[in-house]
């Protein structure tokens, strides 16, 4: 991954201009497309499978009028006044029959009306109005809205007050507010002073608003064919620009470092996306594998918010590996810090002359078991009010207090009671009756008696008198935890009902509903919790090749998450110091907030473990010093992590102040969360926990070793591809050479082998069958060498193995060579070659006849006495005599104009005359170019050695080669 990535990065240095083109036109299309055709958000919270959502569908299929969207007007009259006088009533049902007129409403129920139920309080100074419309929810418009709001114009001459609510009345646009530009204003300076430059701040900053434009876009798009919530986008922008900002971070900030170094501008770029841009991508696809869990939940706005988010991840990880590169070629040798610049000294900070960064850690790791102690204390007291976490939907009290649903909510609860702003709807079954009214009145006098419920109205028959629907008003407010119990206590009684009027009964509702889905939410936290935890010990198993890392980096984000969970609760639901944030009213926190925290907050603290102590692990594989290894790998990271978790923290914050009530609290746990994460959790506890593992930190069991794979994220291997290549370049001319090679199987006894062969030169190599299988696999790139340096024609082992293939031939003869008809096998030799495969028919079968008369021609030369059949294209050479079979075999293995061609007769050669002849064979049909090894069995160790041959025996160390 980390090579690919480089040459990615390379490539797109390279080609600045036309990656850079291809972002903003992506950027035009799909952002002007989404803004111009994009679908509108809708809020509709269901939870397919639920008793309450198959009963509310039920309904929606049998009452025609459920299947459209409802809304209430709240009227108020003074202190001292009622609303039912002559005067006031007449204004009443002025205003209900304009309402009734309105666009897109299906009908408007006076409160005075016989079916309108309890819709005048007590007092008689409140009043409701029910609104029908005639399509659903995502359809009605904003102009039909603002018809209804308009409506109160009607009673403008009275002291009468009206509000509207109703979930259309929620203002479910994306919108954002200055606070967020305020958010990216701060990630910015945090940037300038990261790089103590404004010239490479930028370039993250433009990078991250790019990809936002782009995913942002796209979601608008989706909104055309599937339900997506306002939340979506709103989240897709605060991650995106969060995670766009620090994934170019890193990146730019290992580039600036290398420049800084005096490394060139093209290699260095290629290098930081190949070792920080592999980091992104790990922790960029933990991020999204997280989110895109939350569909295990099956709750579809869930899902849709997960796949909203990691869509946003997913561009900000392709800009960064693409689009970055491209930045920094068009800002090429401008980004170097000057020489005696503060960057560049930063960039050159030792131990003798320690960062803040590097401070910290020694005065960390000096006590470390009091820091540990304290550290998990603390966070385990800010987590305190998480145990009291209540979940719950959105509703009318949650809205900004000068909202009209807020202020038509808090009229219904002082006119009608807390409960009349959720109530339940009960579907009952009534085709097996035969007195319908009868047993409805009995079904209503049941539920009334029923404690907790405030009043329940008659009930409706559907028009196909299939089912009847009762309301039933709790006496509690709709998201209190009193009528979560009622629900609970009416499910509980449900059956004997059932059971005495032989009928089936569903309780259903927006209220019923809210409560299933923060029970299905609440119930799969631990699980999904599990899983998420689990997630991180195994990718980690293979980022760090141990066993206490992954479980201590897991039980950190554990802490950092519940603690996460305390805020959010102490704050939101509590209300200490919500006035600070925002918060108007303290309450249950939205449902879905710990599950999207968690997924979002998991992938983050990854992130910033991989940076911090896989610099540790580093340091420790090239040093061995486990203490050294702990101090250094930490300098090296701290800089940038703290600059990121800084800029997390600002774009997060940001949403918190001025953003929707659906956004709030997973904007602020997820900015405390980074907070707790990064400076508590990764910056501290985990040092001290490191310094108290000590050499135990990196034990990793045999038995894993192959079972594991590695995932190499801080690129280790690249900078061995890129050691390769270098060496490569340092012996030009050089066909093939070999530095301390060590082949993969290879007895533990066997020395290691250096060579080199020149273009043109023939080799014998002298080597049993398991060493010749195992040697010819190592050079034609098919097999990684144990240890050692070979390159192939400038191509390094083992991370230029593709291009391998294409410059080394290797021939084996088998059964089926001596079974095939000459004519044919010379040209499926010609057709399977990458030099000759490009060739047309005719020229194969023309090259084909060639050979063919070379073979007759050499074989009257070398027969003597002997009489050796002429050979023609139906000849097969299982047949033919030995040595002439040789000089077929000669032909066919060089017939493909590889440059380095390896020859092994079926098994190495054993006879001196045989090898004679294979020479005589080779000479003739290959190229003056063409490296040419014939391996020959160990009792030829003595072999006569011929002008212009080499001999490399593998089980010498000695150089073997022409020219060495």
């Amino acid at each position: 991954m980390a090579t690919l990535l480089y040459r990615l990065g390379k490539a797109s240095y390279q080609k600045a201009g036309w990656v850079l083109a291809a972002w903003l036109l992506t950027l035009v299309a799909v952002a002007g497309s989404g803004i111009a055709f994009g679908g509108q958000t809708d809020e509709q919270f269901r939870i397919p499978g639920s008793e309450s959502q198959e009963a509310f569908d039920r309904l929606e299929a049998v009452f025609p009028t459920f299947a459209g969207a409802s809304a209430q007007a709240v009227m108020y009259s003074p202190e001292g006044t009622r609303l039912d006088t002559p005067e006031n009533r007449d204004y009443i049902e002025q205003l209900t029959a304009v309402l009734d007129r309105s666009p897109g409403v299906d009908g408007a129920v006076s409160p005075f009306d016989e079916f309108a139920g309890e819709a005048v309080s007590d007092d008689g100074r409140y009043a409701i109005i029910q609104i029908r419309f005639d399509r659903p929810t995502p359809e009605v418009t904003e102009e039909m809205v603002t018809a209804l709001l308009e409506s109160r114009s009607v009673i403008d001459s009275s002291d009468l007050v009206v509000e509207f609510g109703g979930s259309i009345f929620q203002d479910q646009g994306v919108k954002l507010t200055i606070a967020e530009a305020f958010g990216v204003i701060f990630a910015g300076l945090v940037l300038i002073i990261t790089f103590r430059s404004f010239r490479p701040s930028w370039i993250p900053l433009a990078s991250a608003i790019i990809g936002v434009g782009i995913a942002v876009g796209l979601i608008l798009l989706m909104a055309r064919v599937i339900t997506v919530g306002s939340s979506g986008p709103l989240l897709a922008v605060m991650l995106g620009l969060a995670v766009g900002i620090d994934y170019s971070l890193f990146i730019v900030s290992r580039h600036r470092t290398q420049l800084a170094k005096g490394e060139d501008p093209m290699e260095s770029a290629a290098t930081a996306v190949g070792t920080a841009g592999n980091a992104v991508v790990f922790a960029g696809a933990t991020v999204i594998i997280a989110l895109l869990g939350l569909f295990v939940v099956g709750i579809p706005f869930l899902s849709v918010m997960g796949a909203s988010a990691a869509i946003a991840v997913a561009i900000a990880i392709a800009a960064a590996i693409t689009l970055i590169p491209a930045l920094l070629g068009l800002a090429g040798e401008k980004l170097r810090p000057a020489p005696s610049s503060s960057a560049a000294r930063i960039a050159g900070q030792s131990a003798d002359k320690p960062s803040m960064g590097r401070r910290w850690v020694r005065g960390v790791t000096k006590h470390p078991l009091a820091v540990t102690i304290i550290t998990v204390m603390g966070l385990g007291v800010i987590a305190l009010p998480a145990l009291s976490l209540d979940l719950n939907l959105p509703g009318g009290g949650q809205e900004p207090r000068e909202s009209t649903q807020r202020k038509a909510y808090e009229m219904v609860e002082a006119g009608f009671g807390p409960g009349f702003n959720g109530p339940l709807l009960i579907a009952v079954d009534i085709t097996k009756t035969d007195d319908i009214i009868g047993d409805l009145e009995s079904l209503r006098e049941e539920f009334e008696a029923i404690p907790g419920l405030d009043y329940v109205s008659q009930g409706f028959p559907s028009p196909g008198l299939d089912t009847a629907i009762f309301q039933a008003v709790p006496q509690y407010a709709p998201d209190s935890a009193e009528t979560k119990a009622l629900v609970a206590e009416i499910r509980q009684r449900t059956p004997d009902i059932e059971e005495r009027y032989d009928t089936a009964i569903s309780l259903t509702g927006i209220t019923a509903i809210g409560v299933d889905v923060s029970e299905r939410i609440q119930n799969a936290l631990i699980p999904f919790g599990l899983v998420v935890v689990g997630l991180s010990i195994i990718l980690l198993l293979s980022v760090f090749r141990s066993i206490l890392v992954p479980i201590k980096a897991a039980l950190g984000f554990v802490l950092s998450v519940t603690a996460a969970f305390g805020v959010v609760v102490a704050i939101f639901q509590w209300g200490w110091l919500s006035e600070f944030v925002g918060v108007e009213t303290p309450g249950p926190i939205l449902s879905f907030m710990p599950i999207i925290l968690m997924a979002v907050l998991f992938g983050l603290a990854m992130d910033y473990e991989v940076f911090l102590v896989s610099g540790m692990r580093e340091q420790h594989v090239r040093t061995g010093d486990w203490r050294f290894a702990i101090e250094e790998g930490y300098a090296n990271g701290a800089r940038v992590v703290t600059a990121a978790a800084l800029i997390m923290f600002f774009v997060f914050f940001s949403f918190v102040v001025e953003g929707s009530n659906l956004i709030k609290p997973i904007a602020l746990g997820l900015a405390v969360g980074i907070a707790f994460d990064a400076f508590v959790v990764r910056m501290t506890l985990v040092p001290a926990l490191m310094k108290l593992f000590g050499k135990t930190a990196w034990l990793f069991p045999r038995a894993l070793e192959s079972v594991v794979p590695d995932a190499d994220v801080e690129g280790e291997k690249l900078r061995h591809h890129i050691d390769d290549v270098a060496w490569a370049k340092e012996h030009p001319g050089v066909a093939v050479r070999g530095d301390y090679l060590v082949v993969s199987g290879q007895r533990h006894d066997d020395q290691p082998v250096s060579f080199q062969w020149l273009p043109g030169e023939r080799i014998d190599v002298v080597a049993d069958n398991t060493g010749a299988r195992a040697f010819t696999a190592t050079v034609a790139g098919l097999l990684p060498q144990a240890a050692g340096a070979l390159h192939i024609l400038g191509h390094p082992m083992p991370s230029k193995a593709r291009a391998i293939h294409t410059v080394v031939s290797v021939w084996n003869r088998d059964d089926a060579d001596s079974l095939t008809p000459l004519g044919l096998g010379l040209t499926e030799r010609l057709a399977w070659s990458e030099a000759t495969s490009h060739w047309s028919e005719p020229e194969r079968n023309r090259a084909a006849r060639d050979v063919l008369a070379g073979l007759n021609q050499l074989s009257q030369e070398l027969s003597g006495d002997a009489l050796w059949p002429t050979l023609t294209k139906d000849t097969l050479p299982g047949v033919l005599p030995r040595h002439q079979q040789i000089l077929v075999w000669s032909a066919l293995a060089v017939l493909g104009k590889a440059p380095v061609c390896l020859i092994s007769s079926g098994e190495p050669v054993s006879d001196e005359t045989e090898r004679a002849l294979w020479w005589r064979g080779l000479q003739h049909f290959a190229s003056g170019t063409q490296v040419v090894a014939l391996f020959c069995l160990p009792p030829l160790r003595a072999l006569t050695r011929l002008a212009d041959h080499s001999v490399l025996d593998l089980g010498s160390t000695r150089m073997a080669g022409a020219n060495r």
